[in-house]
């Protein structure tokens, strides 16, 4: 990012501009200095991953406090999750994606928006008590993004997630995510423990938006 920052920032002026919010962050390390504009603009940066994992945790108490307050509508998304509902599943997560905070929506690489997705996703489903939610879990011949085990026995829910680089690829990133649960076999990690009704989701991201597509594991697709 690069912002204009305030170094003589005094304890009385923090509030009175967003703007300052820059300052606060830099001044207290949260933020680091990576060069300085033409105009005079400080280049800032996440300074390392101890601190990242603040802003991490930060934005999972955020989650916590303004989206799992709203019961009902996450668990019909839950509800939809199980049931392989992708409408209900694509709507929920967009109207929620266009509200929340635009930490997703960045200049960081692709890798990194795909981790923030991520984790705005697992923190969704984790609020679910009755699941058992494991991320980046190791399954098959890699690492799964995010399996489920839900109250039934039997039954098993896998995520693939992708973000892709423009609007018109989020379809094909999808069936990129499919594809890689299948070859990897992480449904194995589900089979192993005794749960056949499998089903697999890829969701792929491109900014506020998103396209899920399901397929169970006797290869039916929705």
């Amino acid at each position: 990012m690069e912002k204009f920052i305030r170094l003589e920032l005094t304890y009385d002026e923090i509030d009175t501009s967003i703007d300052n919010l820059w300052s606060v962050l830099f001044t207290t390390g949260y933020l680091t200095q990576a060069g300085v504009t033409e105009t005079g603009a400080y280049k800032l940066m996440i300074p390392n991953r101890e601190v990242r994992e603040v802003y991490k945790l930060q934005i999972q108490e955020w989650f916590r406090e303004n989206i799992l307050r709203n019961t009902k509508n996450l668990t019909a998304f839950w509800k939809a999750v199980e049931k392989g509902n992708t409408e209900c599943i694509e709507n929920y997560l967009n109207r929620t994606l266009s509200n929340t905070i635009s930490v997703f929506d960045t200049k960081a690489p692709d890798a990194e928006k795909e981790n923030s997705y991520h984790t705005f996703l697992a923190g969704l489903l984790a609020g679910n008590s009755n699941w058992l939610v494991r991320s980046n879990v190791e399954a098959g011949e890699g690492f799964a993004d995010i399996i489920i085990e839900p109250e039934d026995p039997d039954a098993g829910i896998i995520f693939g997630l992708k973000h892709a680089r423009v609007a018109s690829g989020l379809n094909k990133s999808c069936e990129n995510a499919i594809t890689q649960i299948r070859n990897r076999r992480y449904e194995e990690y589900l089979k192993n423990d005794g749960r056949n009704k499998i089903v697999l989701y890829g969701i792929a991201f491109y900014k506020k938006r998103c396209k899920v597509v399901v397929e169970r594991i006797n290869g039916e697709r929705d």
